[in-house]
């Protein structure tokens, strides 16, 4: 006997009152940090509020900084974080250009996979923050007759602010459920040679779509508390650095011609050093009037990049004296990204599927 809902069949020799029962199957879900709804207040407030409320991104005691969360950062920032997202946001689709660029990126992931594997593997994604939440595709999962379920954080480097705080929502998820799959999750891999071909390739199509070539290639890394390193042991700063230089080094370049740098500073205390916004600005001033700018970290374009990086950071290159910025986008689904991706996940279904 069959049931329509997602191929579900009575098993063979089973009782006629036996329920139908999906096939097994393995799937596999990406993560991203996360969207709001819209870019209004209130839409604003709810994403601020649960991204900043986490402590693996802000670590202070809740009782010191919720108070200043709910009142002080909450009553202004879904303002400018708004107006912020209105300059970037996809109208045609109604969302925000991160969602937009995961879909497609599951699309393409799903579309490997099918190759390789066949019907076998199923692909979703989800957001950390906002929506669709880990725990709804999760589910989504588990209906679909997954028992195996492969999570992906799409961040090469790995943070505690991000690779590990999407894995926890994962988990938490899983622990609501009575039946779990068995689960693995996706290290990261931010010297893998395919990851590194593909950012290298996106800065040679760059460059020689230019009459000119930068002076230097500063790599933007997302920012962290400086003691996340020094204090608590975070890897993420070491692993930023290795990949710029892998990035030089697959490229064929002298060291000064690619450097590190880390952006999106929040809050009064020292972070990881240099800031991108002034590190900019001092290579304008010492002669260097043309340089290009590239974001390892983030596996897809979002307000970190389209906004911060092309329009506050080029700001203050050109406030300062330059004359040249480019902005090379994050490797959203471009095809070498989709194989790397792809080729992970490949590999970490090993046992999973034949």
């Amino acid at each position: 006997m069959k049931d329509d809902t997602f191929g579900a069949v009575r098993p063979e020799h089973a009782p006629s009152d036996h329920p139908a029962i999906v096939p097994e199957k393995v799937g596999v879900l990406l993560a991203n940090l996360g969207t709001p709804d819209g870019y209004d207040y209130w839409s604003m407030r709810r994403y601020l509020n649960e991204f900043l409320s986490d402590q693996r991104v802000i670590d202070y005691p809740k009782w010191k900084w919720q108070p200043i969360l709910q009142t002080v950062v909450l009553g202004k920032r879904p303002f400018t974080s708004g107006a912020a997202y209105k300059t970037i946001w996809n109208e045609d689709a109604g969302e925000s250009p991160l969602m937009t660029i995961t879909k497609q990126q599951a699309a393409g992931i799903t579309a490997a996979m099918k190759a390789r594997f066949g019907d076998n593997v199923v692909v979703d994604y989800c957001m950390r923050y906002g929506n669709p939440s880990t725990e709804s595709r999760l589910k989504a999962l588990l209906e679909q007759g997954c028992r195996r379920i492969l999570f992906f954080p799409l961040y090469p480097q790995y943070a505690g602010a991000t690779t590990a705080t999407a894995n926890d929502q994962f988990f938490r998820a899983l622990m609501k459920e009575k039946w779990q799959p068995a689960s693995r999750t996706v290290p990261p891999y931010f010297d893998r040679p395919d990851y590194i071909a593909a950012l290298a390739g996106s800065v040679e199509r760059a460059y020689a779509a230019l009459d000119h070539e930068p002076d230097v290639l500063v790599a933007s890394y997302h920012g962290l508390p400086l003691r996340y390193l020094t204090e608590e042991g975070d890897p993420y700063h070491c692993q930023c650095q290795k990949t710029t230089r892998l990035l030089r080094e697959k490229l064929g370049w002298d060291k000064d011609k690619a450097i590190t740098t880390f952006q999106s500073r929040f809050g009064p205390e020292e972070w990881l050093q240099p800031y991108t916004v002034e590190q900019v600005a001092r290579l304008a001033e010492a002669g260097k009037k043309r340089i290009a700018v590239i974001a390892p970290a983030f596996s897809a374009d979002c307000i970190e990049t389209l906004e911060e990086i092309n329009e506050e950071i080029r700001e203050s290159f050109e406030h300062a004296g330059g004359e040249s910025f480019t902005y090379i986008p994050c490797l959203n689904d471009d095809a070498a990204h989709i194989e790397a991706l792809s080729n992970i996940i490949a590999e970490n279904l090993g046992g999973w599927v034949g």
